[in-house]
């Protein structure tokens, strides 16, 4: 269909757990038999330090171990990523023109501190979250890392005195502004490592990414969260714990950039569609968090994607998407961007609804041709031609 209509076709390849549970209609947990091991060793799951585990996604931690019945994740990763090349192949860089590669919970390179759940409602969560590095594998990693500086006593486990249930930094001691530990040398050590775990996962999936799909015409591409309710703090707890070593003191984002730069990678982010003015709390800053999000990408000469956040088709919300796209220059190179409209639903092809949604994608085109008609046949809604759309499949992984 997509060949025949001209249209291009972004498919987003997920190793990660969909929906919150079998009440949520999209629910997709992961494939029978990696639960099966996950139920055999639970160090697989990520684990806090109540021992709550998540099994949204395993644990980054045994990336390159042999626990998926011989194989590492990573190896499961990459057949994967082959055999969707070889039975798509005739289809690759005319077609299928990006592949975004699942990195971790919603498919996003971060930990799941906060449940997906939570941050797909924006405005709605505020929590502080958790570390997510109490499972053996993650254990070992940072017990290691302690005494390979001579400081034993650091690897013994996460920050204590963090509550990630809390909202306000300042009422933990880790968190806080004033004396927190986030800013010791202990600090600095844990997150440095925390964060440096998740970079090294994200730069394992690009490389063998870059491995499958080089000379094939696709870019490939991994989706950074825009967590963005804790931005107006010295600490930014909540990146923290999602594993962006970003606060008032350091860029977190500019080496998640400098790390797709050097695979090509496209750079997918969310929240552009949010404004600082409607936030519910006013540490909270999307608009902050997506223009440091978009320097970085411009820094590094990246592709950009851009996606709303919530599902709305009001003239405020697509204005913002205009202005947020606007801070996207292409760097040096000139570097592409593009915006995907997601969550779609049926109410977009109402009336009053498409001809708003016809002119946005007109003001997004920057005045290049853009030809759609809205036709009515016995109460049905029919698009009958496009010459600028964005079609986005899903392919569910550990085949």
């Amino acid at each position: 269909m997509a060949r025949r209509y001209g249209l291009r076709v972004r498919a987003i390849l997920a190793f990660h757990q969909c929906g919150a549970g079998p009440h949520d209609p999209p629910w997709i947990p992961l494939p029978k038999w990696v639960l099966e091991e996950m139920d055999k060793l639970p160090d697989l799951s990520y684990t806090d330090r109540y021992q709550r585990r998540n099994k949204e996604y395993i644990s980054l931690g045994c990336d390159i171990l042999p626990i998926l019945k011989g194989r590492s994740p990573m190896q499961a990763y990459s057949d994967f990523m082959r055999s969707f090349r070889d039975a798509f192949k005739e289809y690759l860089g005319a077609i299928v023109t990006e592949v975004q590669i699942g990195m971790g919970p919603g498919g996003e390179l971060r930990y799941p501190s906060c449940p997906t759940e939570k941050l797909s409602q924006p405005g709605i969560s505020s929590e502080l979250g958790e570390f997510q590095c109490y499972d053996k594998f993650m254990q070992a990693s940072l017990s290691a890392r302690a005494r390979l500086i001579g400081m034993q006593d650091w690897g013994n486990g996460g920050p204590a005195s963090t509550d990630g249930s809390r909202q306000n930094p300042e009422e933990t001691s880790f968190f806080r502004a004033d004396g927190g530990c986030w800013n010791t040398p202990y600090g600095r050590f844990f997150l440095e490592w925390y964060s440096g775990m998740l970079l090294l996962h994200g730069e394992r999936l690009c490389m063998v990414a870059d491995a499958v799909f080089s000379g094939t015409g696709v870019t490939i591409a991994g989706k950074v969260s825009a967590i963005h309710w804790h931005y107006y703090t010295c600490s930014h707890p909540s990146e923290l714990t999602a594993g962006y070593y970003n606060t008032l003191l350091r860029n977190g984002y500019l080496p998640i950039a400098q790390m797709f730069a050097r695979y090509k990678a496209a750079l997918c982010c969310s929240c552009f569609d949010l404004r600082d003015e409607e936030r519910n709390n006013p540490k909270s800053s999307p608009e902050g968090t997506l223009r440091q999000l978009i320097v970085a990408a411009n820094m590094c000469n990246l592709p950009l994607n851009g996606e709303n956040s919530v599902t709305r088709l009001d003239d405020t919300l697509l204005n913002q998407v205009i202005k947020s796209s606007r801070l996207y220059s292409g760097g040096t190179s000139g570097t592409s961007f593009s915006f995907n409209y997601v969550r779609m639903n049926k109410s977009l092809f109402e009336f009053h609804n498409w001809n708003r949604f016809t002119k946005f994608v007109r003001q997004m085109s920057d005045a290049r041709t853009f030809l759609a008609r809205l036709e009515f046949r016995r109460g049905q809604h029919y698009l009958s031609s496009m010459s600028v759309v964005w079609v986005v499949s899903r392919a569910c992984a550990y085949t």
